[in-house]
């Protein structure tokens, strides 16, 4: 792929294999900035684009032919779906609980000599809070009905007419819901100063940092592959194969946005 100025991180995290690490080495936002091109994400987080751009080639180089596991930009939304709900979501309720006892820990041994551990443990229940009921939502709402929306299609069936009026409705509420997660993971950055290590810490200490810094990389991972990848091609599904429930859900939307 020709990359240049005006191409999207997002676009990129799509099609360049091993993007993603890159972005997470330099420390840009490919999930819920994935709007932006390249050299505006370079700019705001001062980076040079030259030394971005040098290493997504080395990594499109390294990947080319060493390709595996599917292309989501073409495999079943059902099949995503499911990956999503079984890589991605499973991990999360996983490690909440696991990090959530882990910071209860910490908190209580060294939370005095260490107030940043309050902070982090705090965000971190926002954290737990916004995404247990956003990942409900998803497999209980918007992925069932993309799935009976592709089987209907796939069967030359009508698209069945959604309770919550069109795609669009619930992805963009999972989309303002990603962005405040996308914030929640930047103040727990904050917090611990890029998860740095205190010179007075033990082992553990080091354990519990680590695990959220692989916890923030597969909520980042997560977000990108819904934002980027799952919601626009449902959206797409929809208008091309339904454009009078996306005409109509628009309509729907307007008139519940006006009625709160």
């Amino acid at each position: 792929m020709k990359i240049n100025v005006a191409s999207t991180v997002g676009d990129l995290a799509v099609v360049i294999p091993g993007a993603t690490r890159v972005f997470e080495k330099f420390g840009i936002d490919y999930c819920c900035g994935g709007k932006r091109t390249l050299d505006e994400a370079c700019r705001s987080a001062n980076l040079a684009f030259d030394d971005v751009l040098h290493q997504l080639e080395l990594s499109e180089q390294n990947a080319a032919g060493n390709q595996s596991g599917p292309d989501w930009t073409v495999e079943s939304l059902t099949g995503f779906a499911r990956y999503i709900v079984d890589k991605h979501h499973v991990f999360t309720r996983d490690e909440l609980g696991r990090i959530e006892k882990l910071l209860a820990r910490f908190c209580g041994v060294h939370g005095a000599r260490h107030p940043e551990l309050l902070e982090a443990q705090s965000l971190f229940f926002k954290l737990k809070a916004d995404l247990i009921p956003h990942m409900l939502k998803e497999e209980q709402v918007l992925f069932p009905y993309v799935e009976r929306m592709e089987e209907a299609i796939a069967n030359n069936m009508p698209v069945p007419q959604p309770f919550f009026g069109t795609v669009g409705n619930p992805v963009r509420m999972m989309m303002m819901e990603h962005d405040t997660v996308g914030d929640l993971l930047r103040e727990l950055r904050k917090a611990t100063t890029d998860y740095a290590i205190p010179d007075d810490a033990c082992i553990s200490y080091q354990s519990l940092y680590q695990a959220m810094t692989e916890f923030e990389a597969d909520i980042h991972q997560h977000i990108h592959l819904e934002n980027n990848i799952f919601f626009p091609r449902a959206l797409e599904m929809e208008s091309k194969n339904a454009p009078e429930i996306e005409l109509a859900g628009k309509e729907f939307g307007c008139k519940g946005h006006h009625s709160q």
